[in-house]
Protein backbone atom coordinates (compact mmCIF):
# COMPACT_ATOMS: atom_id res chain seq x y z
CA UNK A 1 0.00 0.00 0.00
CA UNK A 2 1.82 3.54 -0.82
CA UNK A 3 2.16 5.98 1.79
CA UNK A 4 0.84 9.24 1.73
CA UNK A 5 3.31 11.94 0.22
CA UNK A 6 2.81 13.93 3.24
CA UNK A 7 4.48 10.86 5.30
CA UNK A 8 7.32 10.51 3.01
CA UNK A 9 8.36 14.10 3.11
CA UNK A 10 10.51 15.16 6.09
CA UNK A 11 10.70 18.72 7.32
CA UNK A 12 12.44 20.54 4.16
CA UNK A 13 13.80 23.52 6.12
CA UNK A 14 18.08 23.70 5.96
CA UNK A 15 19.81 22.31 9.11
CA UNK A 16 22.95 24.51 10.03
CA UNK A 17 24.88 22.87 12.41
CA UNK A 18 25.75 25.45 15.93
CA UNK A 19 28.69 25.85 15.49
CA UNK A 20 28.92 26.94 11.95
CA UNK A 21 28.90 30.83 10.36
CA UNK A 22 26.93 32.16 8.22
CA UNK A 23 26.78 35.57 7.02
CA UNK A 24 24.15 36.64 3.80
CA UNK A 25 23.67 33.56 2.71
CA UNK A 26 20.71 31.91 0.95
CA UNK A 27 20.14 28.29 1.56
CA UNK A 28 17.29 25.90 -0.50
CA UNK A 29 15.31 22.94 1.02
CA UNK A 30 16.87 20.31 2.91
CA UNK A 31 20.35 21.99 2.62
CA UNK A 32 22.66 21.08 5.31
CA UNK A 33 25.76 22.92 6.83
CA UNK A 34 28.08 20.75 9.02
CA UNK A 35 30.45 21.41 11.52
CA UNK A 36 32.60 24.93 12.00
CA UNK A 37 31.58 25.69 8.43
CA UNK A 38 32.19 28.97 7.61
CA UNK A 39 29.77 30.83 4.25
CA UNK A 40 30.03 34.16 2.88
CA UNK A 41 27.48 35.62 0.27
CA UNK A 42 26.46 31.70 -0.56
CA UNK A 43 23.56 30.64 -2.38
CA UNK A 44 23.28 26.82 -1.70
CA UNK A 45 20.46 24.79 -3.57
CA UNK A 46 17.82 22.44 -2.66
CA UNK A 47 19.22 19.19 -0.94
CA UNK A 48 23.21 20.20 -1.24
CA UNK A 49 25.43 19.86 1.91
CA UNK A 50 28.46 20.72 3.35
CA UNK A 51 30.50 18.46 5.54
CA UNK A 52 32.64 19.79 8.40
CA UNK A 53 35.26 22.65 8.07
CA UNK A 54 34.75 23.89 4.69
CA UNK A 55 34.39 27.30 3.82
CA UNK A 56 33.15 29.38 0.69
CA UNK A 57 33.00 32.41 -0.32
CA UNK A 58 30.95 34.53 -3.10
CA UNK A 59 29.62 31.27 -4.37
CA UNK A 60 26.95 29.93 -6.08
CA UNK A 61 25.97 26.24 -6.00
CA UNK A 62 23.45 24.17 -7.45
CA UNK A 63 21.18 21.54 -6.09
CA UNK A 64 22.30 18.05 -4.62
CA UNK A 65 26.15 18.74 -4.39
CA UNK A 66 28.05 16.89 -2.33
CA UNK A 67 30.92 18.84 -0.57
CA UNK A 68 33.23 17.01 2.02
CA UNK A 69 34.96 18.23 4.56
CA UNK A 70 37.79 21.08 4.75
CA UNK A 71 37.42 21.38 1.21
CA UNK A 72 37.51 25.69 0.53
CA UNK A 73 35.18 27.26 -2.57
CA UNK A 74 36.74 30.62 -3.78
CA UNK A 75 40.00 30.48 -2.41
CA UNK A 76 41.23 34.05 -0.88
CA UNK A 77 43.35 36.30 -2.84
CA UNK A 78 45.60 38.83 -1.67
CA UNK A 79 46.70 41.98 -3.99
CA UNK A 80 50.69 40.71 -4.75
CA UNK A 81 50.74 43.10 -7.02
CA UNK A 82 50.74 45.90 -3.91
CA UNK A 83 53.59 46.52 -1.60
CA UNK A 84 52.44 44.19 0.78
CA UNK A 85 49.88 41.27 0.33
CA UNK A 86 48.85 41.38 3.62
CA UNK A 87 45.74 42.18 4.59
CA UNK A 88 46.53 45.38 6.71
CA UNK A 89 46.08 46.70 3.28
CA UNK A 90 42.68 45.68 1.99
CA UNK A 91 41.24 45.71 5.90
CA UNK A 92 43.35 47.97 7.40
CA UNK A 93 40.44 48.65 9.97
CA UNK A 94 41.80 45.44 11.71
CA UNK A 95 44.70 47.54 13.20
CA UNK A 96 43.79 50.88 12.70
CA UNK A 97 41.03 53.51 13.94
CA UNK A 98 39.70 55.86 10.92
CA UNK A 99 40.67 53.31 8.13
CA UNK A 100 38.10 51.68 6.69
CA UNK A 101 38.01 48.41 4.63
CA UNK A 102 39.34 48.80 0.65
CA UNK A 103 35.94 48.44 -1.17
CA UNK A 104 37.65 48.05 -4.46
CA UNK A 105 39.24 45.30 -3.48
CA UNK A 106 36.68 43.94 -2.16
CA UNK A 107 34.44 44.47 -4.86
CA UNK A 108 37.26 42.68 -7.05
CA UNK A 109 36.31 39.48 -4.76
CA UNK A 110 33.12 39.64 -5.67
CA UNK A 111 33.89 39.63 -9.10
CA UNK A 112 35.62 36.78 -9.15
CA UNK A 113 32.24 34.53 -7.75
CA UNK A 114 32.74 30.63 -8.48
CA UNK A 115 29.48 28.94 -10.26
CA UNK A 116 28.68 25.42 -9.14
CA UNK A 117 26.28 23.22 -10.93
CA UNK A 118 23.78 20.51 -10.31
CA UNK A 119 25.18 17.33 -8.39
CA UNK A 120 28.65 18.25 -8.42
CA UNK A 121 30.82 16.33 -5.94
CA UNK A 122 33.81 18.04 -4.54
CA UNK A 123 36.01 15.71 -2.59
CA UNK A 124 37.82 16.29 0.77
CA UNK A 125 40.17 18.95 0.84
CA UNK A 126 39.80 20.11 -2.13
CA UNK A 127 40.55 23.94 -3.28
CA UNK A 128 38.41 25.82 -6.16
CA UNK A 129 40.16 28.84 -6.58
CA UNK A 130 38.22 32.27 -8.10
CA UNK A 131 36.20 33.02 -11.33
CA UNK A 132 35.93 29.22 -12.17
CA UNK A 133 32.79 27.39 -12.93
CA UNK A 134 31.93 23.59 -12.74
CA UNK A 135 29.32 22.25 -14.78
CA UNK A 136 26.64 19.78 -13.85
CA UNK A 137 27.41 16.11 -12.87
CA UNK A 138 31.32 17.33 -12.41
CA UNK A 139 33.46 15.09 -9.68
CA UNK A 140 36.68 17.00 -7.99
CA UNK A 141 38.81 14.62 -6.18
CA UNK A 142 40.33 14.93 -3.39
CA UNK A 143 42.96 17.49 -2.37
CA UNK A 144 42.75 18.86 -5.68
CA UNK A 145 43.48 22.07 -6.75
CA UNK A 146 41.29 23.91 -9.46
CA UNK A 147 42.13 26.51 -11.01
CA UNK A 148 40.00 26.40 -14.75
CA UNK A 149 36.66 25.51 -15.75
CA UNK A 150 35.31 21.95 -14.98
CA UNK A 151 32.99 20.63 -17.92
CA UNK A 152 29.60 18.77 -17.11
CA UNK A 153 30.31 15.25 -16.16
CA UNK A 154 33.90 15.57 -15.81
CA UNK A 155 36.18 13.92 -13.17
CA UNK A 156 39.72 15.84 -12.31
CA UNK A 157 42.16 15.24 -9.82
CA UNK A 158 45.57 16.48 -9.00
CA UNK A 159 46.98 20.16 -8.69
CA UNK A 160 46.73 21.79 -10.59
CA UNK A 161 43.49 19.95 -11.30
CA UNK A 162 43.47 18.43 -14.91
CA UNK A 163 40.67 15.90 -16.50
CA UNK A 164 40.72 12.41 -15.37
CA UNK A 165 37.69 11.29 -17.60
CA UNK A 166 34.10 11.99 -18.29
CA UNK A 167 31.18 10.14 -16.07
CA UNK A 168 28.84 8.82 -18.59
CA UNK A 169 29.30 8.92 -22.76
CA UNK A 170 28.46 12.09 -24.11
CA UNK A 171 24.83 11.20 -25.77
CA UNK A 172 23.94 10.02 -22.01
CA UNK A 173 25.34 13.00 -20.54
CA UNK A 174 22.83 14.94 -22.31
CA UNK A 175 19.89 12.88 -21.64
CA UNK A 176 20.59 13.72 -18.21
CA UNK A 177 20.72 17.15 -18.41
CA UNK A 178 17.42 17.31 -20.39
CA UNK A 179 16.07 14.96 -17.51
CA UNK A 180 17.09 17.85 -15.31
CA UNK A 181 16.06 15.41 -12.42
CA UNK A 182 17.44 17.98 -10.12
CA UNK A 183 14.07 19.92 -10.55
CA UNK A 184 11.61 17.23 -9.88
CA UNK A 185 9.55 17.66 -7.15
CA UNK A 186 10.53 15.68 -4.13
CA UNK A 187 7.29 13.59 -4.23
CA UNK A 188 8.99 12.19 -8.19
CA UNK A 189 12.07 12.13 -6.42
CA UNK A 190 10.92 9.76 -3.58
CA UNK A 191 9.26 7.69 -6.19
CA UNK A 192 12.38 7.69 -8.64
CA UNK A 193 14.87 6.48 -6.29
CA UNK A 194 14.37 2.59 -5.73
CA UNK A 195 15.20 2.70 -9.61
CA UNK A 196 18.07 5.01 -9.30
CA UNK A 197 19.55 2.00 -6.77
CA UNK A 198 18.63 -0.64 -8.94
CA UNK A 199 18.59 0.34 -12.73
CA UNK A 200 21.84 0.80 -14.99
CA UNK A 201 21.53 4.37 -15.92
CA UNK A 202 20.54 4.01 -19.44
CA UNK A 203 17.72 1.74 -18.28
CA UNK A 204 17.15 4.29 -15.82
CA UNK A 205 16.71 7.09 -18.61
CA UNK A 206 14.35 4.79 -21.00
CA UNK A 207 12.32 4.46 -17.73
CA UNK A 208 11.90 8.01 -16.61
CA UNK A 209 11.69 10.18 -19.81
CA UNK A 210 8.50 9.46 -21.07
CA UNK A 211 7.37 11.71 -18.22
CA UNK A 212 4.11 9.44 -17.35
CA UNK A 213 5.45 8.54 -13.58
Amino acid sequence: MDRPENLVLKDPEPRIHPTAELKACKLGRYASIGERVILREVSVGDFSYFERHSEAIYTTIGKFCSIAANSRINALEHPIERLTQHKISYRPNEYFRWLGVDTAFRARRQAKSVSIGHDVWIGHGAVVMPGVAIGNGAVIGANAVVTHDVAPYMIVAGVPAKPLRQRFEPDIAARIESLAWWDWAPEKLARAIPDMQAMPIEAFLDCWEDNTH
